[in-house]
């Protein structure tokens, strides 16, 4: 049996931080991981940010409450799941999560927690554990699952890496270029056919 694990934002939605930055105007809140690698170098720039700003929780889920997913990503995502289980493994958090899952069909999340106090300030943030993209690929290979994932920043290279197949999906040509040895697609219709190549790979064997 085989599980596909893929990333969300980049992948299915759009970057939440970039689109809360764009309704802000804080041009340094448009950073991700495929500008800044460390994730929490990145998250405890962002949490500086929004303090700097007077910036609450509650903000950042009205921007996200106007978003969509990316054009024919919810027909993507039925498709698969029609073929493979499917698991989003993502480093959004649950709290943003509920308006564009809705839109999603609800596919399983595996993600991470914000803290924030009584005000609705953002005061930390808590990953759900170390690596947790190659940590679940790992979990899911222990139990038997052959594991194909997608994804398209640096946050998603071990998990692409622990998998039994890797893909990128619309990445910038930098993480492309850094990373030759995954197949890089662009569109939903190419990366079924990665999917499928992938699939009848291990079938092959």
């Amino acid at each position: 049996m085989e599980v596909a694990c893929l990333d969300l934002e980049g992948v299915l939605v759009p970057e939440i931080w970039i689109e809360f930055a764009n309704k802000t105007g804080i041009e340094a809140l448009k950073a991700t991981t495929r500008d800044i690698p460390d994730y929490d170098e990145l998250m405890q720039q962002r949490l500086r940010l929004l303090a700097e700003h007077g910036l609450i929780i509650q903000d950042i889920q009205e921007v996200i409450a106007t978003l969509k997913p990316f054009e024919g990503a919810r027909e993507f995502l039925d498709w698969l799941r029609e073929r493979f289980q499917v698991i989003i493994l993502s480093d959004t958090f649950y709290e943003f999560s509920q308006p564009l899952m809705r839109q999603l069909g609800f596919p399983t999340l595996f993600c991470h927690r914000l803290v924030t106090d009584e005000s609705g300030r953002v005061v930390d943030y808590k990953l759900r554990q170390a690596d947790p993209k190659r940590q679940s690929i790992r979990a899911l290979q222990t139990i038997y699952y052959r594991t194909i994932a997608a994804g398209d920043s640096y946050n998603d290279i071990t998990m692409l890496a622990e998998a039994d197949a890797g893909i990128l999906f619309h990445a910038p040509q930098n993480v492309i270029d850094e990373f030759p040895q995954f197949p890089a697609v662009h569109t939903y219709e190419e990366l079924k056919r990665a999917f499928i190549e992938a699939s009848e790979r291990d079938l092959s064997l």
